[in-house]
């Protein structure tokens, strides 16, 4: 009996731990559809708000443009920075309309992600499939090609 209980416990735990480990982290908060025309979105920050503030590194400055350019996607996609709980933000969107995108890495590596998977033709899904599979993080923020 007492060969049985300890077989058990050992399983248990198994079982639990295995579980934990395979839990996904909930993926943050986007909006499922590009906004409608009638929606009234803030702001996004430019760059005469940027350069004032010191914020001229080719990654600040290049994220904010890439912003500005897919605005509909970037509302359309999480953000790995978790600021929907931190800061209340609805989407990636939501990092660029104040200076937060600027001294976040992830935000300006999704942003730049975003932008340059849409200039490849690709869906706002399929764009966010990559950013919650992580692709984002490939983006080399110590080269990051102009955008016009």
């Amino acid at each position: 009996m007492k060969h049985f209980l300890g077989v058990l416990a050992i399983l248990l735990a198994a079982a639990m731990t295995h579980a934990q480990l395979n839990q996904q982290p909930a993926v943050p908060a986007f909006h499922p559809a590009a906004p409608s025309a009638a929606t009234k979105l803030p702001p996004l920050v430019t760059q005469k708000d940027l350069t004032p503030q010191g914020l001229i590194a080719p990654a600040q400055t290049e994220s904010y443009k890439a912003a500005a350019k897919v605005s509909s996607i970037l509302y359309q996609m999480p953000c790995y920075c978790y600021c929907d709980r931190s800061h209340g933000h609805s989407s990636l969107r939501s990092c660029f309309e104040s200076t937060h995108g600027a001294y976040c890495g992830t935000c300006i590596q999704e942003a730049l992600y975003s932008y340059r998977q849409s200039k490849k033709g690709w869906s706002a899904k399929m764009i966010r499939d990559g950013i919650i599979h992580g692709d984002y993080k490939l983006v080399d923020l110590q080269n990051v090609p102009p955008i016009n």
